[in-house]
């Protein structure tokens, strides 16, 4: 695709892409290229990557051959850029006080859908509907009477054992839990409520499923998902950089000008860059015109690991600032996982994003690329604050990782049948400790900052 364009999926957009780019780019008042007319080695460099197919000019215009690194020195430099100017980078603070999620169950013997049972069900659920007869819905906790924060340019891990209520954290916090759970309690952004604002524009849920539709390609997705989702704030905070660097007499850096740019440009060409730094942070370029698939004989498309990338990359083009990734390990190998988490943690850090990620048995050197930690069981939190300190809580209360074990296998440290293999205190007969002791230990706790 080097000869040709790189990024759209429309034919029209392929056949005028190049001068689109030149023209909008040099016709915008806010983004104008001064700094190239008053320096004529930068106007032959400037001519010489507008010439090229946008896929070569990306390439040499951004990145680099060691792109990991690149991508960091990349956001680095737009960062500096930003701070140069003194623009602050918006930042999301989640907060839930007293979260109770509950669903309601029917306890009974018939439950196959058989004749009989129809016919004995359907007069016992009227009677219980007239209060004649008592009902035959429990009540199941699924979250109960949490409390946290989920704190800006830091990552935050979200461990449990499996049925602790993770998911339904956070559809709760991405306001997506469905009309069939009883929800109360309070969450926040930056201090407002769900019904102050469209959560939907601020934050993101990715399931540890991933939906996508099988006839597009990786590259076609990934556009399709950018100009459904938009800019955003972006255009806005990058017009008012442009300004300032004018008024300030600053040079803009000629690899982060392209960036900017694109990045102001409306229509096809909108998302071009973000599109890239989410392919290439993600290794999607291998794979960017194959079709994604849907995994039987005839379009089998693109393997699990790299669907799970594209769901990701899907939320990285759009405008949202806080991240809810629910167990988005499946189907990943270690060095897979790594990449990705790491990728996202450059984010988070420079840009001042918000992440809550939820995996099951994180490797240690996937668990060290955290910041926070969360511990989720039985509904109820059992440890949250810096990863740092997890230990240091665990050991207060006579627990410790044995040798074999990772420091993310302590939340094993929850259930009744692997409890034992983790106490420490030999001198001291063992009892098991429950999840609601552990919680109120650490509510108790001086020891962990939280």
């Amino acid at each position: 695709m080097e000869n040709g364009y790189a990024f759209g999926v429309g034919s029209s957009a392929r056949i005028g892409s190049s001068n689109i780019w030149r023209n909008n780019a040099r016709s915008m008042g806010a983004f104008s290229m001064s700094a190239c007319e008053e320096d004529d080695e930068e106007d032959i460099k400037w001519a010489a990557i507008e010439r090229l197919p946008n896929y070569r000019r990306v390439r040499r215009g951004i990145l680099t051959e060691d792109e990991e690194e690149d991508n960091e020195r990349f956001l680095l430099k737009l960062k500096e850029r930003i701070d140069r100017v003194g623009l602050d980078m918006p930042t999301i603070e989640v907060r839930f006080e007293h979260l109770n999620v509950e669903a309601e169950a029917y306890v009974g013997s018939r439950a196959l859908p058989t004749i009989l049972n129809f016919s004995t069900n359907a007069p016992e659920g009227l009677l219980s509907y007239l209060h004649i007869l008592p009902s035959r819905k429990k009540t199941l906790p699924i979250l109960n009477d949490i409390n946290g924060i989920i704190r800006p340019r830091r990552m935050t891990l979200l461990l449990g054992p499996p049925s602790s209520g993770k998911t339904t954290l956070l559809l709760a916090l991405a306001r997506k839990l469905g009309k069939d759970l009883k929800f109360s309690g309070r969450v926040t952004y930056n201090g407002h409520g769900m019904k102050e604002f469209v959560p939907e524009r601020t934050s993101a849920y990715i399931s540890q499923y991933d939906v996508h539709i099988g006839e597009m390609t990786v590259r076609e997705t990934l556009a399709f998902s950018a100009r459904c989702q938009g800019v955003g704030p972006r255009y806005d905070m990058l017009k008012e950089l442009s300004r300032r660097e004018k008024e300030a007499n600053i040079k803009p850096d000629p690899d982060i000008d392209i960036y900017m740019k694109a990045a102001a440009l409306e229509g096809q060409e909108a998302n071009v860059l973000q599109i890239i730094f989410s392919r290439y942070i993600l290794g999607l370029d291998v794979c960017a015109d194959t079709m994604v698939g849907l995994g039987d004989e005839m379009r089998r498309g693109i393997s699990g690991g790299q669907k799970k990338r594209v769901t990701t990359g899907e939320m990285q083009v759009g405008p949202t600032r806080a991240l809810f990734m629910d167990e988005i390990s499946t189907g990943l190998d270690s060095s897979t996982m790594f990449q990705i988490v790491n990728s996202l943690r450059q984010s988070v850090h420079i840009l001042n994003g918000t992440a809550l990620i939820s995996l099951l048995q994180p490797a240690p050197e996937t668990y060290d690329l955290f910041d926070d930690i969360i511990l989720l069981s039985d509904g109820q939190i059992v440890y949250q604050g810096p990863r740092e300190n997890v230990l240091e809580f665990f050991e207060y209360m006579g627990f410790q990782c044995p040798e074999r074990k990772g420091v993310a296998d302590l939340q094993e440290v929850t259930s009744k049948k692997d409890q034992e293999q983790y106490w420490a205190r030999k001198d001291e007969p063992y009892s098991f400790i429950s999840v609601k002791e552990l919680t109120e230990h650490f509510s108790l706790s001086t020891s962990v900052k939280r």
